[in-house]
């Protein structure tokens, strides 16, 4: 909103200032990383910094594409961010439903053992345990099933559906509405933008996690792109053994396979920004006005 008075315009001038700076701080360096997995291993060592690469070069992207492990893990990937941010909506949604209905038997206690988990876990190690004591091990539902709920994110729905008009959900039960007839017709409808929210938050989670895959995923045919990416990384810099790739394969920098790596990590989740933007604001500060 522009100011007609002369303080008014300085602090609009600030904020574009500001705001210009803050971007440029984001973008400079994605455009950094962008570029360094396109230069070649000598524009690298001479160049401290740069965006446009003087002699474009794909063989980052090459040394990364080189067999079809990757489209594979991308294809798991995908598979376990879409089926693991479904099961954490489910189960956020309608857990935080029922604890949102103060007449519900027991609900304080529920929601006391449910805050304990902020403070307290079980660690890696039991978990671990019960995850290979139900056999899960190797299963895409050990990537799911343990990180089923975020409490924070449980927490913030629940407070966004206590805000919901107490009325119309009464006027749903004496149309004969059942709870879970409510929660569908009605809750739901009215909770685009924290759903919106929470499924981009569940989502990045699920894209950006490598850790539960190392722990549970011994078929390396059943890791996620994360974990390929990871043993690329490792592969280049020597960390791993390189007789499995072809020796007479002249490697890239180091570097720029680190930015390539990057670089295809995170385009995909990118792309969902963009659908999602609309509720995401709006989704949070609904779901954090009230306790």
């Amino acid at each position: 909103m522009r100011h007609n008075t002369l303080g008014g315009k300085m602090f609009d001038i600030f904020n574009y200032v500001f705001l210009a700076i803050v971007a440029m701080v984001m973008i400079i360096p994605i455009m950094y990383i962008v570029a360094g997995s396109f230069a070649s291993d000598s524009e690298i060592s001479a160049r401290a910094f740069f965006i446009i690469p003087e002699h474009i070069t794909f063989n980052a992207y090459e040394y990364v594409f080189k067999d079809n492990a990757l489209p594979r893990s991308l294809g798991v990937s995908a598979f376990v961010t879409v089926a693991g941010t479904i099961v954490n909506l489910l189960f956020t949604l309608t857990l935080a439903y029922a604890l949102s209905r103060r007449q519900m038997l027991g609900r304080t206690l529920f929601l006391n053992m449910i805050i304990f988990t902020l403070v307290f876990s079980g660690g890696m190690i039991p978990t671990y345990l019960v995850v290979k004591s139900l056999g899960l091990l190797n299963s895409y539902l050990a990537l799911m099933l343990p990180v089923a709920i975020n409490t924070y994110n449980l927490i913030v729905v629940k407070s966004f559906f206590q805000e919901l008009p107490a009325e119309v959900l009464e006027a749903s039960r004496i149309d004969g509405c059942t709870d879970l007839s409510a929660l569908w017709h009605i809750v739901l409808p009215l909770s685009k933008p924290v759903i919106a929210t929470f499924a981009l938050f569940y989502a990045v989670e699920h894209w950006n996690d490598f850790f539960n895959a190392l722990l549970y995923m011994n078929d390396s045919h059943k890791w996620p792109m994360q974990v390929l990416l990871r043993q690329i990384v490792l592969l280049a810099t020597g960390s791993l053994d390189m007789s499995t790739y072809d020796p007479t394969y002249v490697k890239p920098p180091d570097q720029s396979i680190k930015m390539a790596v990057v670089v295809v990590g995170t385009i995909p989740i990118l792309i969902l920004y963009p659908f999602l933007q609309k509720y995401f604001a709006k989704g949070v500060m609904i779901g954090a006005v009230k306790g």
